[in-house]
This record gives C-alpha cells, structure tokens and sequence, in this order.
C-alpha cells in the first residue's frame, strides 16, 4: 500500500487565489459598468456569486469522493491481506 498525497506547491496556490481575485475584480467591475437597471445588476452579481458557490461544491464533492474511495481501497487491501496471511498460516500481522 501507498500513502502517496500529491503535493502542491505553494506557488500554485498563490497563483490560484491571484487568478481568483482578478476574475473576481473583473466580473464586479463589469456589472458596476454595465448599463442596466439595479434590479439587472443584482440579478448578474447574484449569479456570479452563485456560479462561484457552486463551483467550490463540485470541486469538494469530487474531492471528498476520490478521498473516500481511497480510504475505501485501503481497507480493501488491508483486508486482502489479512486474509492471505491467514490462508498462509502466518498469523503475526
């Protein structure tokens, strides 16, 4: 069995959160800009805001699936091999 976690650089991160704000920054700065009424305004920084939202939760419902199923396989490995052990008489696992 494997215990290997991908690293991410911190570099990345930064980069990340940097991307995060300028698109953040850019869609408010065009919905202040856009000629439209406030309730049109509203509506568009309601769905940015929505979009946003939504994208963390499919982000961490992937995450938190692809973390389960590798806890999952871990203990179906562990399993296998208590099992085999078993079947070959050693019995100090």
């Amino acid at each position: 069995m494997s215990d290997y976690m991908p690293k991410v650089s911190n570099a990345w991160n930064i980069f990340t959160y940097f991307n995060f704000a300028v698109a953040a920054l850019m869609m408010g700065a065009g919905i202040w800009s856009l000629e439209a009424s406030f309730s049109a305004k509203g509506y568009y920084a309601m769905a940015a805001l929505m979009l946003v939202y939504s994208t963390a939760s499919i982000t961490k419902a992937l995450r938190d699936k692809e973390e389960s199923a590798r806890i999952y396989n871990k203990l179906e490995d562990a399993r296998t091999e208590r099992l085999l052990a078993e079947a070959s008489g050693k019995t100090d696992i």
